[in-house]
């Protein structure tokens, strides 16, 4: 009977830690990261799970850039965008973790 007490237990606890990540990651739906290129003229904006939620790009760039310079910009500006987005979602999680476990997100 100690046994099953214990489980329930520890069940219970990892009910709430599921919940607690659900929580951490819906907030960080609400929360915007910019990467952009070329002055702004091409900007991607992601949320803080890393999805894409805006692309832009100024019309201009499609008639001044040859194809292999609006790539490199591209990727210059998304991988902004994602380094900033892994930023934000690695202090939310360490402020997740150390919620659930003190100790754990130092």
């Amino acid at each position: 009977m100690f046994g099953s007490q214990n489980m329930k237990d520890m069940m219970s606890k990892l009910q709430e830690m599921q919940g607690v990540v659900e929580d951490s990651k819906k907030r960080l739906e609400n929360i915007y990261v910019k990467g952009d290129a070329l002055n702004g003229k091409i900007r991607f904006v992601l949320d803080g799970n890393r999805k894409l939620k805006e692309l832009f790009i100024d019309e201009e760039v499609y008639e001044s850039l040859e194809k292999d310079s609006l790539i490199e910009a591209m990727i210059q500006g998304f991988n902004q965008a994602i380094e900033d987005a892994d930023h934000v979602n690695e202090n939310e999680m360490k402020s997740t973790a150390f919620n659930i476990l003190p100790g754990m997100g130092k």
